[in-house]
């Protein structure tokens, strides 16, 4: 992620000093995942709409509904449900149904889709990412999930046998707030007992995930576009954890 520094209207309010340049940084301690896009993917929506349906769709019918939920995504009014959707359960909730709800024949369903969404059996793992967490945990490295969410993800780790990895689950909806608040990724440091400069986050969400660098810790973005079940490219985690 690209990140600009701290600035006021004239320019930076405090620049760090410089670190001397045969400084090696701290050693990785610690990873922070965040959840979706990052370590596991839903289905498709076409299959998701057919089941909170409960009825057969033909394909015309499937695109015409799939173009009005991105048509929604312009829509002002659910615009503006988006507005701090991860910093309470109810907010969450009221996001994700407005958006469903703008297309007409999807409005009587929008609460079905909506317990999808948090359905452990509806999200799917990478398929690198039970690997990964297995390397990185017999490294000895502490594991942490900080996670832009409505619901607490531990149901849904444990249903894939993922959740005994981690030691610290930091939830958005359970602090008020969203990333890239550096609260979030200190709060999971604290948790996990390494320093910020000895933390990593992983993520998908170049302002959210990449904000980490804000709160001191490192940070790495994933690349976008990876399919449910596909393999996610977390290997990289593990050079820049320094296991290979």
């Amino acid at each position: 992620m690209s990140l600009l520094p701290v600035c006021g209207p004239e320019g930076p309010v405090r620049t760090a000093p410089a670190a001397p340049h045969d400084a090696a940084p701290a050693a990785v301690r610690a990873v922070l995942f965040d959840f979706s896009g990052t370590l596991f993917q839903m289905g498709t929506y076409a299959d998701r709409i057919r089941s909170a349906l409960g009825r057969p769709v033909d394909d015309a019918t499937m695109d015409r509904m799939l173009s009005g939920l991105e048509a929604g995504l312009s829509d002002p009014h659910v615009i503006r449900a988006q507005r701090a959707r991860d910093v309470s359960s109810r907010a969450h909730r009221h996001a994700f149904t407005t958006w469903y709800a703008s297309v007409p024949e999807l409005a009587p369903c929008a609460g079905a889709l909506y317990e999808q969404l948090q359905a452990p059996e509806q999200w799917v793992p990478y398929a690198d990412t039970g690997t990964t967490l297995t390397r990185l945990t017999h490294a000895g490295l502490a594991l942490g999930v900080v996670s832009d969410v409505g619901w607490d993800l531990r149901a849904t780790f444990a249903h894939h046998g993922l959740d005994g990895y981690f030691s610290a689950w930091v939830h958005s909806y359970e602090h008020g707030t969203e990333k890239p608040d550096p609260l979030l990724f200190h709060h999971a440091c604290r948790e996990l007992g390494a320093g910020p400069s000895e933390t990593l986050m992983v993520g998908d969400h170049p302002a959210k995930d990449g904000g980490a660098v804000g709160a001191g810790l490192r940070a790495y973005v994933l690349p976008a576009g990876a399919a449910p079940g596909s393999l996610r490219g977390l290997d990289a985690v593990l050079r820049l954890a320094g296991l290979s």
